[in-house]
């Protein structure tokens, strides 16, 4: 009787690997350990107004070509010597797609964008991008979208991001509160910053919740609760980087008792989805800096080798190299340019 009322629409299971498994496999050694800690150090030093530098999430829109990525990396490695004295680059490294409908999920969920689904394959292709990517001493940054994924990867993420259809979620308010990353809370789609002011309040506070352990097993997780989460402007209705709505966001934070820690997100909303302005949005942010602005912390590009986006077609071995398959993104050129502008402009600014 049971068997016609349970998993009704479930059509078929496999099991995955563990978290344990697969971080046994591809493990974090001491070396790794060493920089991601002190990676994630920098960043709450930021947060906490100890480190006069600001920090810039930049990357591809998501990852979807492990060869692309890996080149990117190694170019984003070479800027981030260059501006290391006024910026800390943190690589953007998304695997996961939240979706309104339907399209691509992303690498863990689809990693040969085929529909295949071998998301055993997708975790371990991410983990081993990621341990890379630390090799490189180039830290990360990734949304955390899926509350299952983080047992997986968690070990090797800098900063993490929960995005604007989530930010509302108590999943992920609670999630993002066991966390072991700083996190950016984003304004909701239509630009309201009451939703990510919230969202920090919750994350900050313990709570207890379901998940799973390194062994796979379904667990009651108890958290401490996450002081380094921050809001994240990146517009709506309308651009939210300006100085008033700063001013503003600043004012909604002090109101609730929270640090004013102010990231922007210069693509989606802040450019129109015109990812050519985003520079124009990041010179903004700089000048607000410069005119004596303390609030704002860092900032978010999407960028990637090729400037642009392209669909995803029934052969996904036509896609063109290094080209963003969902949001357009600026091309590395433009990219460089605009982060080494930030950076001499940053230099004679102190903490």
């Amino acid at each position: 009787m049971n068997g016609r009322l349970i998993n009704v629409n479930i059509v078929n299971q496999r099991l995955l690997p563990t978290p344990r498994e697969i971080k046994n496999k591809q493990p974090l050694n001491a070396q790794r350990e060493q920089f991601i800690g002190s990676s994630r150090a920098v960043l709450e030093r930021i947060l906490d107004g100890q480190d006069h530098r600001r920090f810039v999430v930049v990357g591809p829109c998501s990852i979807h070509d492990l060869d692309s990525a890996l080149e990117y990396a190694e170019r984003l490695r070479g800027l981030a010597d260059e501006v290391r004295d006024t910026l800390l680059l943190v690589m953007r490294v998304y695997f996961s797609k939240p979706r309104t409908t339907v399209g691509w999920k992303g690498f863990i969920n689809d990693p040969y964008l085929d529909d295949s689904f071998r998301i055993e394959e997708g975790l371990e292709k991410a983990r081993g991008l990621l341990l890379a990517l630390a090799d490189m001493q180039l830290p990360t940054g990734t949304e955390a979208l899926d509350p299952i994924i983080p047992q997986y990867l968690d070990d090797l993420i800098c900063w993490s991001a929960i995005g604007a259809r989530t930010t509302e979620s108590q999943t992920h308010r609670e999630m993002a509160s066991g966390l072991s990353t700083p996190v950016g809370f984003k304004n909701g789609t239509d630009g309201n910053v009451l939703v990510a002011i919230q969202a920090m309040q919750s994350a900050s506070r313990p709570h207890h919740f379901l998940g799973i352990n390194e062994d796979g097993q379904v667990t009651v997780l108890e958290t401490a609760g996450n002081r380094y989460s921050h809001i994240v402007l990146r517009g709506g209705d309308r651009p939210n980087y300006d100085s008033v709505s700063v001013a503003v966001c600043e004012k909604r934070l002090r109101e609730h008792s929270l640090p004013t820690n102010i990231m922007i997100d210069c693509s989606h909303g802040n450019s129109f989805k015109d990812p050519d302005l985003q520079p124009l949005v990041l010179d903004n942010c700089v000048h607000q800096i410069l005119d004596g602005n303390r609030s704002i912390v860092g900032m978010m590009l999407e960028s990637h080798l090729h400037a642009g986006n392209q669909k995803i077609g029934p052969d996904p071995s036509q896609l063109a190299y290094g080209i963003s398959v969902t949001d357009a993104c600026i091309d590395w050129d433009t990219t460089q340019r605009a982060i080494r502008k930030a950076h001499r402009n940053l230099q004679n600014v102190g903490g």
